[in-house]
């Protein structure tokens, strides 16, 4: 019993930690893809990518990026603050889509 509710805390803190990063976070290196070059694609695995929805690269070489919310990650965060960490309807469904994968972690097949 108590391994299940160090779990549910555990999720909690790590959709909380998810949601302050794309509320507070940085996009310095997000807006840095805009100059970027196609040759320094390489780059990527060291950069903070967290905020980021949509990456789209036009032929003409243009980027379209797109963020989440971060207004809307803000309200999340207050009702998981006023209604309790697992009163939020937002948790109770990312508890949900956690369990589906039996918790281990594991994605897929």
């Amino acid at each position: 019993m108590q391994k299940e509710s160090a779990r549910k805390k555990s999720q909690c803190r790590s959709v909380k930690g998810g949601l302050e990063k794309i509320a507070y976070g940085k996009v310095n290196d997000a807006v840095s893809l805009l100059f970027t070059d196609e040759a320094d694609i390489a780059s990527l695995r060291e950069m903070d990518l967290y905020s980021i929805a949509e990456i789209k690269r036009q032929k003409g070489g243009a980027v379209e990026i797109k963020f989440y919310d971060r207004m809307e990650a803000m309200k999340c965060l207050r009702e998981l603050e006023e209604r309790g960490e697992s009163g939020s309807p937002l948790y109770r469904a990312l508890e949900k889509c956690a369990d589906s994968f039996g918790g281990d972690g594991k994605h897929g097949a």
